[in-house]
């Protein structure tokens, strides 16, 4: 299994995060789209490393053109010599037509033709072809060699997927080349409606298991001794209380019979009761979306429940550690510096 870290947007140091993630082993990482652009995040990191991969988890599809996103991938891509896998998610129907100002409409329908559109441009800079794309969604036949940056000598980035719902990891099965499991997920969720969901997809386009890539980032709860435990715990039970406030998620604790949590949280959040909604978080609740161990079994835990079903996995916690607990728990996956 591989294993990745995180970039955060530091003005002086985004380099150097991503060159201490690669001399502290690990495998890739990741810089997610919030306040600032992710892939302006990896075009730097791209200059201070040579191994590790950089993805974007994730860039906001519907809020740009497939032209925009394909010129800013190639750009990192040839930047960073073929290592980026550029992650795409929908987000969801408020931010894009509020935040972004952009159209929304039948999202996986959508997304599995923005990303033939990416694939139908950088095939035309690649094999200098005539760019021909022609959708329900989006229209890209005009391409002029001004405009072409040409062929890309590490050929197109790997496209992944942000997936929660069952059509939309169908999506990222048939046209993708990696998915990305939403933190809000258990186990038995990957089980039971990720994975028959992915199996679809893939059978769509005839494509086997071993060609495609998973990808998780997992809640962890860990720390030394009972105060840094309590201290992890409650921060993971504040931000699964916020995911579970969206309705578009319902369909992941109604998969253990929580259903009916997500409306009284909703109803919390836009009072705007933040604590109250990470008290509603039962220790069961937490033990299904999170792994709870000491930072040296992490590594285990993590092998137990996902060993089969991810890929790649990286840490998802909402609080501080020191650097030496965090390469205890690196370690225990077989990482470390200089491996």
């Amino acid at each position: 299994m591989l294993v990745d870290g995180a970039i955060g947007f530091d003005p002086e140091g985004i380099g150097e995060q991503a060159r201490k993630a690669e001399e502290t082993g690990y495998d890739g990482a990741w810089a997610t789209e919030t306040g600032h652009d992710p892939l302006l995040m990896l075009a730097l990191a791209a200059q201070e490393t040579d191994r590790i991969m950089l993805g974007t988890g994730i860039v906001v599809a519907f809020g740009r053109s497939p032209m925009i996103t394909a010129t800013m991938a190639n750009d990192v891509q040839l930047l960073s010599k073929g290592r980026l896998m550029l992650g795409l998610g929908s987000q969801i129907k408020p931010h894009i037509e509020k935040r972004f100002s952009m159209p929304w409409s039948h999202p996986a329908a959508r997304m599995r033709e923005y990303v033939l559109a990416m694939r139908a441009i950088w095939q035309a800079w690649n094999e200098n072809t005539k760019l021909e794309f022609r959708g329900e969604f989006y229209t890209h036949t005009l391409m002029t060699p001004f405009f072409s940056p040409g062929p890309n000598p590490y050929g197109a980035p790997k496209v992944f997927l942000a997936a929660v719902g069952g059509l939309m990891t169908e999506v990222a099965g048939e046209v993708c080349d990696g998915l990305l499991v939403h933190g809000f997920t258990t186990e038995r969720y990957i089980r039971e409606v990720t994975v028959p969901s992915l199996s679809r997809g893939l059978a769509k386009a005839s494509r086997e298991r071993n060609a495609f890539e998973v990808s998780y980032a997992g809640f962890v709860v860990t720390g030394e001794g009972d105060e840094q435990l309590e201290a992890a715990a409650a921060a993971v039970k504040a931000q699964i209380a916020f995911y579970a406030s969206t309705p578009a998620y319902r369909g992941v604790l109604e998969t253990h019979g929580w259903g009916d949590a997500q409306p009284e949280l909703n109803a919390l959040s836009k009072r705007g009761e933040w604590a109250k909604m990470g008290e509603l978080v039962t220790d069961e609740m937490l033990d299904a979306f999170a792994v709870v161990a000491p930072p040296a079994q992490v590594a285990a835990k993590v092998h137990e429940r996902f060993g089969d079903l991810v890929d790649r996995f990286s840490f998802y916690a909402p609080y501080g550690l020191s650097p030496e607990q965090w390469a205890a728990a690196l370690g225990g996956f077989g990482k470390g510096a200089g491996n």
